[in-house]
Formats: C-alpha cells, structure tokens, sequence
C-alpha cells in the first residue's frame, strides 16, 4: 500500500519542536525527509532534558520519527555546494531559525528559486510582519502574544499558560496543512512559492472563540455563560474564564471520589440542554426540570454556581470513572481528568497507534505519540528517529555522489 506522500522529498531544516512536528507529521505520511544537522552536535534537543547519560533525549526522538539524518558543514565552501544539490533534488524546505539566518546562509528566496523553481520554502516565525517580526519566541511566548494566556485560568488569578504546546506544535500543524496545500496547488501551476506559519497566529487561531467572545463583550458589556456572571463585573478584554466551557452549554471540572488524595480525580461535566431532565434525575434533583428557576437554559444562567455544586455532591459519591460509565449511558457530556500516567496505560490508544512503543538502537524501548491523524489507504508506520548523522553516506550516494567523492567531502569537512 503506498503512502499518502510517497515521492516528496522534505529538506528539513528544523530544530527544536514547532518545525520538527510538522516535518514528522509530513514523514509519517510517507514523505522522504531529509533532516539536516550540524557535526558532533545536531538538534539541540539531542542533549536536552536527558533521562540517559549520552542518549538521545526522549524530547528529540518523539519530535523526529520517520526522518533520515545528514550532518553537513553549511558554512564550508564544499558543504554549501552539497546542500545546493540538496535544493535542486528537494520539494519543499522547512525551517524555523531565527528571522533571517537562511538569508545569512546564502540562500535566499531568491537563491533557492535559481536553484529549483519547483521548491516550496515552509518557515516558522514568532510574528508574521510588523513590529515584532524581528524577535525571537518560544512556547510560552506564543500563547502569551497569540491571547492564550489572557484568556486562561482564574479570574482572582495571574495568566496562565496551559500544558498543551499550542505554540509549537500548534503552529508546526498550520505549516503543515500549508505544505500540503502549496504541494497541491504546484501540480497546477509548476511553481514552488513561500509557506509562513507565524506561532501568533497559529495561537491566535486555536483561540478564535475569545475573539468570538471580545466583540460580544464590546457590544453586550456582559457575558451570561462566563462564571462572572450574574455577580462579578466585566472589564474591556475577555477574562479569564476558569473552567468554563467557551460554548452555548456550561461546563466545570468537579471533584470525584478520591479526589483528597489524588489531584486528578476529578471530571468535567457539561450541562447540556437536550439532556437537562435526565441529569436532574441522575442526581437527585427531579424538581429542578420543571422548576421554572431551572427549567430553561436562560433560567439556569444565574444559577450555574449553585447547580454544578449539587452536581458535584453527586460525583463526589463516584470514581470519575464510575460517574463517566452512569453519565454515558444517558448521553449527558462529560470526561474523566486523566493523567499522563492514565493515558500512557490505556489499552485502546496503543490498539488505535495513538500511543507507540518503539524500540531505540541506543536508548531502547520508549513510549511516543503516534500519527493523530489516520487515514484508511496510508496507515501510519511509526519508525524510530534518526542517530546523529545516520543517513549521510546513504543519502549522499542517492544524490550522485561515489563513495570516493563522499570520502573527500568528509576529510574535507563538508560533511
């Protein structure tokens, strides 16, 4: 069966992990990517957050599956000549240095098109254009400067980031999708162009709804599914909204039995109108679906505080499991808070591919996330990541090279 990808051929010139995700996402569709590194050094992340002495970083290996590793000497006159031979064999380049260190390298857009017209050229920036396109971001940064961390948390307390990598990961999904499409479009045209996936906006994206949520505040001065709401007082920008749910049906994360000893006994239960008779009944509270304060969901707004407090006497008699197993079989919306432990053992991830093990020359067997994205006629093979240099001999003799050449280039530096 072939893959989705089979044929393209990725120059990956991604560190760390906003371009190494979408360049992994690409490699588990079949992509041929070719990851650039520096001699003695590679991605930085080799070497970060170790849990082995002188191994390959599990932040490294579950950022760069499927890849083959070259190491090349950019900067030696031989070196650059490889790389330009690498452009004019590649579909599409990926990076994410910092704004204008391609540039430096010699290799502008313009450089790269005498080269091969055909080549897509995929970036990512902290900033599209303006001010700030000249500065450096990180993770963090990104949610901060794309509205994330405005909007999440407390309201009696500080920004808060959140532990997904919307940032990173986020925005190497954008580029991604805009590869793919830059792909498609160059069967009609012939012509390769340039792919920008700034981190802000990929941010700025995940959390359209606050911006949804902005302009109803402008206009309203109030926001009725907010918890400050019917008590507390709006400002000018979006608040923090704690758990609530950011949609037409209230939710809250409630505490489950166990919930003094273990931080992640808890769930989130949501509200919803369609099934409001069947959760009265479910805990307790049989009066409250006639009872014109409760009845309609415009009525129970001003009351969600005192509601979800009688829902969560009710789960607090329950595992979140067992709460999780009663709620579903009325199709009232809910979900348990499960840990990284919990997700790591769950049976039906590792079934899916959701979950991987996968088996390291050096490191040995280790757990990964595997492609969230399935397609029927391109199952996703999840193969380990690449050793320091473990491709260049190989890919080198694809590009033309005798083993004679190769071993010059290599007393030379080059490579």
């Amino acid at each position: 069966m072939s893959k989705a990808l089979e044929g393209v051929r990725i120059l990956d010139f991604t560190h760390v992990q906003s371009g190494p995700t979408c360049t992994q996402l690409l490699a588990w569709f079949g992509a041929d990517v070719i990851k650039v590194e520096r001699a003695g050094a590679g991605d930085i992340t080799r070497e970060q957050l170790r849990d082995i002495p002188d191994v390959d970083s599990l932040y490294f290996t579950m950022l760069n599956h499927n890849k083959r590793s070259v190491t090349i000497d950019t900067k030696n006159p031989e070196g650059k000549q490889v790389l330009e031979t690498l452009i004019q064999k590649c579909d599409v380049l990926v990076e994410n240095f910092a704004p204008g260190a391609l540039d430096r390298m010699g290799f502008t857009w313009e450089r790269i098109q005498e080269l091969n017209p055909r080549m897509i050229v995929a970036s990512v920036k902290g900033f599209g254009p303006g001010p700030y396109e000249d500065c450096k971001v990180y993770e963090n940064v990104a949610q901060c400067a794309g509205g994330a961390a405005s909007t999440t948390g407390f309201d009696d307390g500080p920004p808060v980031v959140t532990g997904a990598q919307i940032g990173d990961s986020g925005t190497g999904l954008h580029l991604a999708l805009g590869i793919v499409t830059a792909l498609y479009q160059r069967t009609q045209t012939g012509r390769g162009q340039k792919v920008l996936a700034a981190m802000q906006d990929g941010v700025l994206n995940l959390c359209r709804v606050k911006l949804r949520d902005q302009q109803r505040l402008e206009r309203t001065g109030t926001m009725k599914e907010y918890p400050q709401y019917p008590n507390g007082e709006f400002g000018e920008a979006v608040p923090r909204a704690g758990n609530a749910s950011g949609g037409g049906q209230p939710g809250w994360i409630l505490k489950c039995k166990g919930w003094e000893t273990d931080p992640n006994a808890y769930i989130y239960f949501i509200t919803q109108a369609p099934v409001w008779a069947k959760i009265c009944n479910v805990i307790g509270k049989e009066e409250w679906a006639t009872d014109p304060n409760y009845a309609t969901p415009a009525a129970r707004l001003p009351h969600l505080k005192d509601i979800f407090a009688e829902i969560e006497r009710w789960t607090m008699t329950k595992t979140k499991f067992e709460a999780m197993q009663i709620l579903n079989k009325y199709d009232i919306p809910c979900g348990p808070i499960l840990s990284m432990k919990e997700i790591a053992e769950e049976p039906s991830l590792r079934k899916t591919g959701t979950i991987v093990e996968v088996d390291h020359p050096t490191r040995g067997k280790y757990l990964t996330v595997g492609n969230p994205i399935k397609l029927s006629d391109s199952p996703t093979e999840v193969k380990r990541s690449p050793l320091l240099g473990e491709h260049t001999d190989e890919v080198m003799a694809e590009l033309g090279y005798s083993p004679a050449q190769i071993s010059a280039l290599r007393t030379a530096g080059a490579i």
